[in-house]
């Protein structure tokens, strides 16, 4: 009785080491991710693409991990395996050798398939790390981790401005260091993984299991909440592959220059993430989830139509505040599924998100039958979808929902 009080006491202590490890192994996995778009206006000008093909490179990066995500992460709440985390970061690695390399349209989506495959095994297994070393601060340790995610994406633009402008498509082959720097990392997690899985399943024998069923209210909060981060999402597209071709065309900035806007956006992003999850903690999950699109609706209306002086702070305001409900609508999903973390993870960082992917591919096609004012104006309206978060169950709800089987 003794050891086992010892195990639960230790279960409920927050990991901090391993925290930032997996959130290191998360910021390294999606710096790899961000190579892609950050290869963009190099790919643009060397390939002679059009925008409906760089829609199509984003979209197949983002749809094999969206759609595997969930596939893999049903794997992990039955088999949990810590040691695929290194084994999806060498995946990565393929894919950043063969961007290098890449002579053609068709071997750049090839590479990025081997991108998305290792995002697709990392993340779910990256949550269930995230989720086991959290101990009583599930908020503030999925804000950690998350935090470490939208760093690395929001790297794109400091990869364009910094590398591939002066370095050009070869310049991808130096991030095999940052992959092989990953592997090491994500090998330690793995191990403490690997042990902590060996004294739960311990423990789990001496208890009685916890069922979870699916019911009505249930299905329809995580439909809801997976459309949101959809809506989300396409938004996140919009600006992060073609806000950067929009300002260059539309003010006659060099290339540099527009990637530092998409930055602005993107780090505004990173706090929004970190201070979502306390916010939430005080002011409620769904409340935050509301505010975080309402909230940046005036911005996002007034952003195509306002100068380029304004444009940065605007930009600033939108990362921020949109992104302020990313970590909150894990934490939310989770306990709407309690004890299916890689599936949540799945569904709501892979296939919500992912499937916002589908954006770039429609935005990239009507910026060539239209233009990209029109995507930009587009887009400025999605955020309003965020009015449909009245229809989630409020935390206290859903509480009720789970304590009523």
């Amino acid at each position: 009785m003794q050891a086992a009080a010892r195990t639960q006491q230790a279960q409920s202590a927050t990991i901090y080491r391993i925290l930032f490890a997996i959130s290191l192994g998360h910021f390294l996995n999606d710096c790899m991710q961000s190579v892609i778009p950050a290869l963009f206006p190099v790919l643009e000008k060397s390939m002679n693409l059009n925008y409906t093909q760089i829609g199509w490179i984003a979209f197949a990066l983002n749809m094999t991990s969206s759609i595997m995500q969930p596939v893999f992460g049903v794997f992990a709440d039955k088999r949990p395996s810590p040691f695929l985390l290194p084994i999806a970061m060498c995946l990565s690695m393929i894919g950043m050798v063969g961007l290098a390399l890449a002579p053609n349209f068709y071997f750049v989506i090839i590479s990025v398939l081997f991108v998305g495959f290792g995002s697709a095994i990392f993340h779910p297994e990256g949550s269930r790390v995230a989720y086991m070393a959290a101990g009583g601060k599930r908020g503030l340790a999925q804000s950690i981790y998350q935090v470490g995610g939208n760093t690395g994406q929001s790297m794109a633009p400091l990869f364009t401005a910094f590398i591939f402008i002066g370095l050009g498509q070869f310049g991808t082959i130096w991030f095999t260091l940052i992959a092989g720097i990953g592997v090491v990392v994500l090998y330690s997690v793995s191990k403490w993984y690997k042990s902590e899985l060996a004294t739960r399943q311990r423990l789990k024998k001496k208890q009685s299991d916890v069922s979870f069923t699916m019911n009505k209210q249930i299905i329809f909060a995580i439909g809801l909440l997976i459309f949101l981060v959809f809506a989300r999402s396409w938004y996140g597209a919009g600006i992060l592959n073609f806000f950067q071709f929009y300002i260059i065309e539309k003010f006659n900035l060099p290339i540099k220059s527009a990637q530092l806007y998409v930055f602005l956006f993107m780090i505004a992003g990173v706090f929004g993430t970190f201070f979502g999850g306390p916010l939430a903690d005080r002011f409620g999950k769904r409340n935050i989830l509301l505010f975080s699109m309402l909230g940046s609706v005036p911005f996002t209306l007034l952003l195509p139509h306002v100068s380029l002086g304004m444009a940065a702070p605007l930009l600033v305001l939108i990362g921020f505040i949109l992104q302020s409900s990313f970590s909150v609508t894990v934490v939310y999903a989770q306990e709407l599924m309690p004890g299916k973390i890689g599936l949540v993870s799945g569904l709501i960082v892979g296939l919500a998100f992912g499937m916002g992917a589908l954006g770039a591919v429609v935005f990239g096609k009507l910026a060539d039958v239209f233009s990209l004012q029109f995507i930009m104006l587009f887009c400025s309206y999605l955020p309003i979808l965020g009015l449909l978060t009245w229809l989630l169950p409020s935390d206290k709800r859903v509480k009720e929902i789970h304590e009523a089987k």
